[in-house]
């Protein structure tokens, strides 16, 4: 008798989370894919591209100028996290701004994508070398 009972209250509640880890998850999907979309956009790279998973982060490295070899490194811990910001440093250049854009894709990446994808700043190219208002030597 416990155990049918245990065993129906697991099940009652699968049944209940279950949907809603799924609708979650695909919200949360969305709302990076929407980020990475006006990025793309703004790149010229065909939109539909920021909803393929792994695609996009290929794309994204064809954005920021970055060999199409560092998604591999993507998967090797601790130095996943040096690229990471470093390829965030490429894109943060790419669109005309600078370190401190990269701090801030780092730690709230969606927020400052959205920024990036639906700014004024046009894209600047992957050979940008600094941010507008910067002067070069």
């Amino acid at each position: 008798m416990i155990t049918t009972l245990a065993t129906e209250v697991a099940t009652t509640t699968t049944a209940a989370v279950g949907p809603g880890m799924y609708i979650s998850g695909l919200v949360g999907y969305l709302i990076g894919a929407f980020a990475l979309y006006g990025v793309f956009k703004k790149s010229g790279e065909p939109v539909w591209q920021a909803f393929v998973p792994i695609w996009n982060t290929i794309v994204l490295l064809k954005v920021a100028g970055k060999p199409l070899w560092w998604i591999v490194l993507f998967l090797i811990p601790i130095v996943n996290i040096v690229v990471l910001v470093l390829l965030y440093n490429a894109l943060s250049t790419s669109f005309g701004h600078g370190a401190g854009f990269t701090v801030g894709l780092f730690f709230l990446p969606i927020i400052f994508l959205f920024i990036l994808g639906y700014d004024s700043n046009p894209y600047r190219g992957a050979d940008a070398a600094a941010p507008v208002g910067y002067a070069t030597a």
